[in-house]
């Protein structure tokens, strides 16, 4: 079987040479696409590419490498419900503050090591301490008073009644064995594949046939880090890749004519504008709301997504089955111009709208909301930063930017952006009250009535915090013929691409 190369140029410019697979001297070349290795283009930026599955995970590229090479405790279920992954239960005290963690017992490291709850315990305790860096992955647990209780069981102890253990560990809970301090290159992991060559930007693993769960269907998968969305469907259409993660709907709507498949990911991927509500204009009230009043949604969704989703409603997280079902917020430029005024901007306001070309159209969506807020004399200056740095300078740092959410749960949310304490509180979200509520929702053993209390949170916020959420698109992936398998979920379900897969 011949090596192949999954090689991109820099920006737009494809080297087909470099990308197409080696059939030389081999006419069983032709086979493999349909049976042996997939290539994924995805998000990301090769010069901040990662080894380390506990840091940031700014590169979608990054994440789905991870999801490959390590095992997680739970994952989320096409439905939004937690499923067991390496874990096989998680059971409270009557208090919700102490939680024993079943493991399974046949996972082992591709080194032939069993996963041990001591390498668990290591691997979560690391991410609190880089919790700067993950957006506090880990700040809902008292891991210093976590404890192994045997080879197969953790007890984990929350810093207050917490009833979302089971959540709070999905996905990116990546386990590595117990000691491992050298991330420069991947440290041995126990998931479904491991690697094989290519480095953090372009890694192409295989296969690791003594995993405990389902047997890939393929043998190899090629992850590329691409930033630009343009070169992602590029290589597909140019049969230089199978998938490309993220596409813009103009991209996706050409390729569905040429032949090449859509994979949606229903309303998912949300632009929303940031405003910080401790710093002029937005310190005060009356401006984000009137900003809230003054756009035109359906103008946006229809631009941006090409209308492909759904109108948003300042909700951040539309596919959580916690979110309330509350009367559609109406573009009221009357109103929105009385809020000014009485907040002392009778001439209007000036604005820098920043925004970035990591996802497909958020400068576009940047540009639109200059041109609506005009309306109310709100003059904006949009300033379009690159895609390798907008993610840490610009990010819970500005004023005023168009940011990503990709349909996470409303309480990853809470952890990375709304507490008064969260690492990333990118709207200064400072409300005692609201966390005194979200305690005691947390606290609740019922799941109806916890839903009901997590719901008039995020209504509250809706009406008072500084997130525009004006639509929530399709997550557009693009595929080749052929290509099945890949989830369609919403957040971090759509790393787990093990079972992804050719048909035909």
């Amino acid at each position: 079987m011949h090596r192949r190369r999954f090689l991109f140029a820099a920006a737009t410019t494809l080297v087909a040479a470099g990308c197409a697979r080696d059939t030389t001297g081999d006419d069983s070349g032709a086979n493999d696409r349909a049976t042996d290795t997939l290539r994924y283009a995805a998000v990301g930026a090769p010069a901040t590419a990662s080894h380390d599955p506990h840091g940031g995970l700014g590169n979608e590229s990054d994440a789905l490498r991870f999801a490959l090479l390590y095992d997680v405790l739970t994952v989320p279920g096409a439905d939004g419900t937690t499923q067991p992954r390496l874990a096989t239960a998680w059971e409270p005290d009557a208090d919700l503050t102490r939680w024993r963690i079943t493991l399974r017992t046949d996972a082992a490291f591709t080194d032939g090591s069993p996963v041990r709850a001591a390498d668990v315990l290591y691997s979560l305790r690391r991410m609190g301490e880089k919790a700067a860096e993950n957006y506090g992955r880990m700040g809902m647990f008292d891991l210093d008073a976590a404890t192994v209780i045997d080879e197969h069981t953790v007890e984990l102890v929350t810093h207050r009644p917490y009833a979302e253990v089971g959540r709070a560990l999905e996905s990116a809970t990546f386990i590595v064995p117990e000691g491992s301090t050298d991330f420069s290159r991947p440290v041995v992991g126990s998931g479904p594949f491991l690697l094989a060559d290519g480095d953090a930007g372009n890694a192409a693993m295989e296969r690791n046939d003594a995993w405990w769960g389902p047997r890939p269907p393929l043998r190899r998968i090629e992850i590329r880090a691409v930033a630009d969305p343009q070169a992602r469907a590029d290589a597909v259409a140019a049969d230089q890749a199978d998938v490309a993660g993220s596409v813009s709907p103009a991209a996706a709507t050409q390729a569905e004519s040429g032949g090449l498949v859509v994979v949606r990911r229903p309303a998912v991927t949300l632009y929303p504008l940031v405003m910080r509500l401790d710093r002029a204009p937005f310190d005060d009230p009356r401006v984000p709301q009137a900003v809230k009043l003054a756009v035109d949604r359906q103008q946006l969704l229809d631009t941006v997504f090409l209308g492909q989703g759904r109108l948003g409603n300042d909700l951040l997280s539309p596919a959580d089955p916690t979110t309330p079902d509350v009367p559609q917020r109406e573009r009221d430029l009357d109103e929105a111009r009385r809020l000014l005024r009485a907040a002392g901007h009778a001439d209007g306001l000036d604005i820098t709208l920043r925004t970035t070309t990591a996802y497909p159209g958020m400068d576009t969506a940047a540009t639109l909301l200059a041109d609506q807020l005009a309306a109310v004399d709100i003059r904006v200056q949009v300033a379009v930063e690159p895609p390798e740095t907008f993610w840490t300078e610009v990010y819970a740092q500005a004023d005023c930017y168009v940011s990503y959410l990709g349909g996470i749960p409303f309480l990853d949310v809470v952890r990375v952006a709304l507490r008064s304490d969260s690492p990333t509180n990118e709207t200064a979200w400072q409300r005692p009250d609201w966390e005194g509520d979200l305690d005691q929702a947390l606290a609740t053993a019922d799941d109806s009535s916890r839903a009901t209390a997590l719901g008039a949170l995020q209504e509250t916020l809706r009406d008072e915090g500084g997130y525009l959420v004006w639509g929530v698109g399709d997550g557009l992936d693009l595929a080749g013929p052929g290509v099945a398998g890949l989830p369609t979920g919403p957040g971090f379900q759509r790393l787990f691409i093990d079972q992804a897969r050719f048909d035909g």
